[in-house]
């Protein structure tokens, strides 16, 4: 009954009747056996000798799965001065009455109006079973009372399971629902008929992709001026959707026990044109263990007839993306970040390929076995995948490999194809990128960033700024410092990366180069120093400028080489080569622009000797930034070739 507890919740009544009727005839299959289980223990405890019934059958038939505590009422009877005792008597006594109320709603309960007689029944017969106490066990008029079926000895628990059970018969019958596209319908306008077939295409559109998860159950009919449609997309107690349609508007009542997931489904619907209104915390006894869960409302307002039809569509074709979606999330973030995790989902979800086929081939050990199995020198374990891979790198793989579990999946080949895409997949991905470059990249972002401060400094010259100029600069040069750390970690655990780390330590060197010039810069105004003179400054800019294209050529040529692979297209190889010679040219020009540096220094600030000595050591430390600059591209011309066979 939870299922039916949340869309209650939900407040749409009109939709429960045949889902309670379904419930209430299971209720009367498990009611019936409880009764008699409670004649077999007396018949038991009368005769304990006796052999006794096989109710295993009898279990499987009322699906009851817990029989263990049943079996050992039944053995563990026995009289006591003609009164019956029993283990588990209040354990008993709770299951029946729950069963008994589950089969007595739809009677008691509907809209339509109650039989009196039947509801005070109900209720008395609740009112006994609470008072049952397994300490006092049943005295012998008690146990008749629950079990006899004879009208001339008054009323009980057996007749009163009788008579609901004719009452569900004659409902059952004037609820009679019809099918639709999939849909079970009952009591719709004829106008109501295409918008549930067009909920309806969306859904079997993308239901193939839970494959044998259980779910997606639609139910619909109409409640006065509004169609109503629910979906019970899963087997959780709280996770139900509810649809209601009235004249050009949806509106959307979506429960969710995960905010997260409530969140991602929030998105999905926004791309579609939902607008969601409403978004509070709910509990219910009864439901998600008295937990917490999530309620929300969407609207969406259509301008006809059309537009409602193709919405519903789309909505109907989003629903199976939340199945499984945070058990899918968990196993995505051992190998990425909690945002890549739920990225992936959404993109897997827009692009209907699903995540349920990935966890169904293997999930998180499709990935560990493809990463020990394809190259023992990239991965060890205990790595996470996007550390080696770099974290869109690593996204890019996962996604390949979810799209690709759900094709073979749904073109019903072997599961064990899917481990070898995975190793094929992996392996395909190292050959053609470079990830240890991926840091020399963020390290090389850091010095263009140092360099243009260097560059600002000077234009402006601005005695207000340094402080924060001179910070800034500090703070991207100790980001920097810490990647070459993490370059020399990696490399004590893989040899792959013990090139990249003399190529950084060059890198390294043209930070703190580029850093130190701007700290002598603001050396340059403390009292009694005013700056550079003019003719000193202009060779200086020159001489950073010329410094802050070479870093960019840097950036250039450190993307180019991060996806070039031995395949590579000679366009690349040429660009490639190209952007490196400019660096080569401009650490040539820098050693002239220095000069001219110097010789300004010594012409225009003779008459301040401390600051003519600063000035020189800042432009040294520019034109030993090129220097370092040349460095980089020489080893990083060097690491390329021997990768991929460029030559000039």
């Amino acid at each position: 009954m939870r299922k039916e507890e949340a869309v209650a919740a939900l407040g749409q009544r009109s939709l429960l009747l045949p889902g309670w009727v379904r419930a209430a005839l299971a209720a009367n299959d498990r009611l019936k056996l409880y009764l008699s289980l409670l004649q077999e223990a007396a018949r038991h405890a009368a005769e304990p000798q006796a052999v006794g019934t096989d109710w295993s059958a009898e279990f499987v038939r009322a699906g009851v799965r817990e029989t263990g505590w049943l079996q050992e009422l039944v053995r563990s009877a026995y009289f006591d001065d003609g009164v019956l005792m029993l283990r588990h008597l209040d354990r008993w006594s709770e299951v029946v009455a729950a069963d008994l109320q589950t089969m007595a709603r739809p009677v008691c309960e509907s809209a339509q109006a109650a039989p009196a007689e039947l509801v005070a029944r109900r209720d008395a017969w609740l009112e006994f079973l609470r008072g049952l106490d397994p300490q006092e066990g049943l005295e012998p008029e008690q146990l008749a009372a629950l079990t006899h079926g004879e009208r001339e000895r008054g009323d009980s628990l057996h007749l009163l399971v009788m008579d609901l059970h004719k009452a569900l018969n004659v409902l059952a019958r004037e609820i009679a629902t019809e099918e639709l596209d999939g849909a079970h319908v009952w009591g719709l306008a004829p106008e109501d008929r295409s918008l549930v077939r067009a909920f309806m295409r969306g859904l079997r559109r993308t239901a193939p992709l839970k494959f044998s998860h259980p779910g997606l159950d639609t139910a619909a009919t109409r409640d006065g001026p509004r169609l109503l449609i629910q979906n019970d997309i899963g087997t959780n107690d709280v996770h139900v959707l509810v649809v209601t349609v009235e004249e050009w508007e949806i509106r959307l009542t979506y429960s969710d026990l995960h905010r997260g997931r409530f969140r991602f489904f929030q998105r999905l619907l926004e791309e579609i044109g939902f607008t969601w209104t409403v978004q509070t915390s709910a509990a219910g006894s009864g439901l998600n263990e008295g937990r917490p869960y999530v309620v929300g409302e969407a609207v969406f307002r259509g301008q006809d007839r059309a537009a409602l039809e193709a919405a519903l569509e789309a909505l109907g074709a989003k629903i199976v993306f939340v199945i499984d979606w945070n058990r899918a999330r968990k196993r995505l973030q051992q190998f990425v970040g909690k945002e890549e995790a739920r990225d992936l989902l959404y993109r897997a979800a827009k692009e209907e390929c699903g995540h349920m086929g990935w966890l169904l081939a293997g999930g998180e050990r499709l990935v560990f076995s493809a990463m020990q199995s394809v190259d023992g020198e990239a991965f060890r374990i205990g790595e996470r995948l996007d550390e080696v891979l770099g974290p869109q790198a690593a996204s890019e793989y996962l996604f390949a490999l979810m799209r690709v579990s759900t094709r073979i999946l749904l073109e019903r080949q072997p599961p064990d194809l899917v481990a070898d895409e995975a190793r094929i997949l992996l392996a395909r991905l190292l050959r053609q990128r470079t990830f240890e470059l991926d840091l020399l990249a963020e390290h090389a972002a850091y010095t263009h960033a140092i360099a243009r401060e260097v560059c600002a400094a000077l234009e402006e010259a601005d005695p207000a700024t340094l402080e924060a100029q001179g910070q800034r600069g500090k703070q991207w040069e100790r980001e920097a410092d810490h990647l070459l750390m993490q370059a020399r970690e990696r490399a004590e655990q893989h040899a792959r990366w013990q090139p990249l780390v003399r190529l950084m330590e060059h890198a390294d060197d043209v930070a703190d180069a580029l850093e130190e010039a701007l700290f002598l810069h603001t050396l340059l105004f403390v009292e009694p120093l005013a700056g550079l003179s003019p003719g000193a400054r202009e060779p200086l800019i020159r001489l950073a400028d010329t410094t802050l294209a070479a870093i960019q050529d840097l950036v250039r040529a450190v993307e180019i080489a991060r996806s070039m692979s031995v395949q590579g297209e000679a366009e690349d190889g040429d660009a490639f080569l190209q952007t490196l010679w400019r660096i080569l040219r401009a650490e040539r020009l820098c050693d002239q622009l220095a000069r001219e540096a110097y010789r300004a220094i010594v012409a225009t600030m003779a008459g301040t000797p401390t600051g003519a000595q600063i000035a020189g050591q800042m432009a040294s430390a520019v034109e030993k930034a090129s220097d370092g600059l040349l460095a980089v591209g020489y080893a990083l011309r060097q690491r390329v070739m021997a990768r991929t066979g460029v030559t000039s």
